[in-house]
């Protein structure tokens, strides 16, 4: 384990997984996981949440190292997903006086997936509530949907620590030298990007606290400058766009589409776009053109048509925009078609249903081959989407 200094009180047991192929088997995460856990030293000694059962022997070890020859006297259960609820049947075996602090969803969701005795063993918080453990005092906020409903937060008082659950992650191990923001978008918007409006009533609340560490369940434990990060959220789950920049999204069967694609893009930049990025839906990671997504202020969605439709590729990221509530940008489309162009019309139904959405139109349609007419649209387009930008 990295030797990752908290507090003096507050030890770090966590596990770096660097063999996860897939997180939640549907995100790439080539730096891995991290899965935190904390223990707090007092009179009474606390952990912060368990592992996923792919860490449990080193994380057992790690917590044994800190514990010594004492024993832990509570766990706090902040979420229940398995990656961080994992190990708790064998901590409860292996410690059978610990008792489980939690929320009534936290325990009327815990059989569902663990088969544990709760007889005299479950302590239920509400919100506000406090436990005091010696020089440390526990207080637990709760913060449904972010992002499943028994999730809470901890506020340790005397020395000021935001126990944070999912919020403020990233994927990536600890040991991992990589910029924070770009790795903890993807994972907030793939994560928990549907999830805006609780993600701002938990900011509220913190906003309320006076915090000088935050530890999240997964990502570094951040201790300063934390006006950037929580900052970061707000606009995040406030849906606003983050940058001035246009992103490209294109599904291209044999790579006309493409060709337009990068004319478009040059056509922009002639014109003084900031930033253009292009992401090629069949090949580009789908998590990053998702944040890519949300961090720029402007989306051209260019497509061949498909079995009547739209290219399956283009059909799957805009059913992943929508189901995390993609909102407030400008869009534009262009589309290709042989014979009878249908992606166009596909898009626009899928966008049709989210929130805020200026079209800027022409709507380029190629068939088959890019021509004249179709650049004279592609710069009449570029015009239109760059207006007021």
């Amino acid at each position: 384990m990295k030797d990752i200094k908290i507090t003096e009180t507050i030890k770090y047991i966590g596990v770096d997984d660097k063999t996860i192929d897939l997180f939640e088997s549907q995100y790439v995460v080539p730096n891995g996981i991290s899965y935190n856990s904390y223990l707090i030293k007092d009179e009474k000694n606390v952990i912060m949440d368990t592992v996923d059962r792919r860490a449990t022997n080193e994380w057992i070890t790690n917590l044994e190292k800190e514990l010594g020859e004492e024993k832990p006297d509570y766990l706090v259960i902040s979420h229940l997903e398995p990656d961080h609820s994992g190990s708790i049947k064998l901590l409860v075996e292996k410690y059978p006086d610990i008792k489980l602090i939690g929320n009534e969803k936290t325990f009327a969701m815990l059989p569902q997936f663990l088969d544990i005795d709760l007889s005299d063993r479950k302590v239920v918080v509400k919100e506000g509530d406090t436990i005091n453990v010696g020089k440390h005092t526990l207080q637990f906020f709760m913060a449904p949907m972010v992002h499943w409903p028994e999730v809470m937060v901890t506020y340790e008082q005397s020395e000021k620590i935001l126990f944070s659950a999912d919020g403020f992650g990233k994927f990536g191990t600890l040991d991992t030298d990589e910029d924070w923001t770009c790795e903890a978008r993807r994972y907030y918007f793939n994560i928990v990007g549907k999830y805006g409006a609780p993600v701002q009533a938990l900011l509220k609340k913190a906003s309320t606290l006076d915090i000088q560490i935050i530890c999240p369940l997964h990502g570094p434990i951040l201790k300063e400058n934390l006006g950037f990060y929580i900052n970061k959220y707000d606009i995040w789950s406030s849906y606003k766009p983050e940058d001035d920049g246009i992103l490209i999204a294109y599904a291209s069967i044999h790579g006309n589409t493409e060709k337009a694609v990068m004319e478009l893009k040059r056509i922009l930049e002639n014109k003084g776009a900031k930033k253009v990025v292009t992401a090629d839906l069949s090949r580009a990671d789908m998590a990053e053109a998702i944040e890519d997504a949300f961090r720029y202020d402007k989306l051209i969605l260019a497509s061949a048509s498909y079995n009547a439709g739209v290219f399956p590729s283009m059909e799957t990221f805009l059913h992943h925009l929508e189901g995390k509530n993609y909102q407030n940008r400008k869009i534009a489309f262009v589309e290709n078609g042989s014979w009878a162009p249908s992606a166009a019309k596909c898009m626009k139904e899928i966008v049709g249903k989210m929130k805020n959405i200026t079209i800027c139109e022409p709507t380029v349609t190629i068939k088959s081959t890019m021509n004249e007419e179709n650049i004279k649209q592609m710069e009449e387009l570029a015009n239109n989407i760059l207006k007021n930008s």
